[in-house]
């Protein structure tokens, strides 16, 4: 329960409101972690919030990618090379990895919601051979809230995987796919049967996602969300991202959609 003392060893900007914090452990430790976990990272009398690691989880350094939108995560992303911040973790359940092996992989990403979903995506095309096709689609509000864009474009030039990109609404130069990311699901040829599916982003996004891939015959048990977005303690012990019988923070935050449907139906949730 005692953060660990890091450093902030770079800051990149991302997104209009979010940021990318390169972090070194004190004394160069290697901070291990499963695809889709997330740490509790401390500013300094401020706070602790949850956020998921975005980084490479078999190599390079600990990555977080933070949206200002409250107190604790502004004060995080205002930080610079040299300042230090709490680590406590990893925390949560992560992605099926094991359990995708063999398959063919479809990941649907909506705005931040890539950040969770890019430790897998290192982890399918760090070890491609033990996995099908491999596939991304990502949408976003505008061209300019594309989270990682030069890696995404760096990926679509692969003759491995699959990538499209969407946006709701196009602006400036932008001659891309325009309309949710939805529509590039009704466009996908997939085998149902050999299918495993990871999706994070708007839990209203997720829920028409995970329609949209029943509807073609993908299991509901074969479909795993993120609901990141909710967590506050990691333990379980407050209360804030109780879903139903669920704390997202201990028995997450990736779940089956088989688990999440009757949940995900309640407005008021």
């Amino acid at each position: 329960m005692v953060p660990q003392i890091a450093h902030v060893r770079r800051r990149r900007h991302d997104a209009p409101d979010a940021w990318t914090l390169e972090l070194e452990m004190a004394g160069g430790a290697r901070f291990h972690y499963a695809p889709g976990q997330f740490n509790m990272l401390t500013a300094f009398g401020v706070g602790e919030a949850a956020i998921s690691v975005s980084g490479d989880p078999a190599d390079g350094p600990l990555i977080h990618t933070i949206r200002a939108v409250g107190p604790v995560s502004k004060a995080l992303t205002q930080l610079g090379p040299g300042d230090p911040i709490g680590v406590r973790g990893p925390f949560g359940v992560g992605w099926p990895m094991a359990q995708a092996e063999g398959r063919d992989v479809v990941v649907v990403a909506g705005g931040l919601g890539v950040a969770p979903l890019r430790p897998a995506l290192y982890s399918l095309l760090g070890a491609r051979d033990r996995f099908g096709k491999v596939t991304l689609l990502f949408g976003a509000r505008r061209p300019e809230e594309i989270v990682f864009r030069r890696e995404v474009e760096h990926w679509r030039g692969r003759l491995d995987m699959d990538v499209e990109v969407t946006v709701d609404h196009a602006t400036g130069d932008w001659h891309g796919n325009v309309g949710v990311v939805t529509n590039l699901l009704s466009r996908l040829d997939i085998d149902p049967a050999k299918t495993l599916a990871m999706v994070c982003g708007p839990e209203v996004m997720m829920r028409f996602v995970s329609m949209a891939l029943v509807d073609k015959g993908v299991g509901e048990e074969a479909i795993y969300l993120s609901m990141e977005r909710n967590m506050k303690c990691a333990i379980g012990q407050c209360g804030h991202c109780q879903l139903g019988p669920t704390f997202i923070c201990r028995d997450g935050p990736v779940f089956t959609y088989a688990r999440l449907k009757p949940l995900l139906a309640i407005k008021e949730l």
